[in-house]
């Protein structure tokens, strides 16, 4: 007769379903999520060129004169516009967000979330107004 197997501990085969790598492209508001995630890298990227462009000021005229240079090349171009898309795809997504985020109550009762988003939309053109308004001239 030969010998029972060695006792093994029971370890049981979790269920795992396979997903893809693309899993985030199959549903609109999954996709909405992750460029959002993404567009921070463009607003840091934002308040980095930003910050070159006060140290570039700062250190005279000939450093502005070659920060400008620079800025001009057309992969800093490129990169620009593609951190303003991201910038204002995550100010609009943010403002949409804001009246799950805060609850405003006025008398005891809440203000409606459509109200919120369009106020802040409101002082978001009211504010990109005064500085249009401040460059060009005014």
């Amino acid at each position: 007769m030969s010998e029972p197997p060695a006792y093994r501990e029971f370890h049981p085969r979790w269920y795992r379903p396979r997903m893809s790598t693309w899993w985030w492209l199959k549903r609109g508001s999954h996709l909405a999520f992750i460029l959002r995630e993404l567009s921070s890298i463009f607003v840091a990227w934002s308040v980095v060129f930003f910050l070159l462009l006060v140290t570039a000021v700062s250190r005279g005229e000939d450093a502005y004169r070659d920060f400008l240079s620079w800025t001009g090349s057309p992969g800093i171009l490129l990169l620009n516009l593609v951190s303003l898309f991201f910038v204002v795809f995550h100010a609009v997504t943010w403002f949409n967000l804001a009246p799950q985020a805060m609850v405003v109550r006025v008398r005891g009762k809440r203000v409606p979330g459509a109200w919120i988003a369009a106020s802040n939309y409101a002082a978001w053109a009211l504010l990109s107004a005064l500085v249009a308004w401040l460059f060009l001239g005014g």
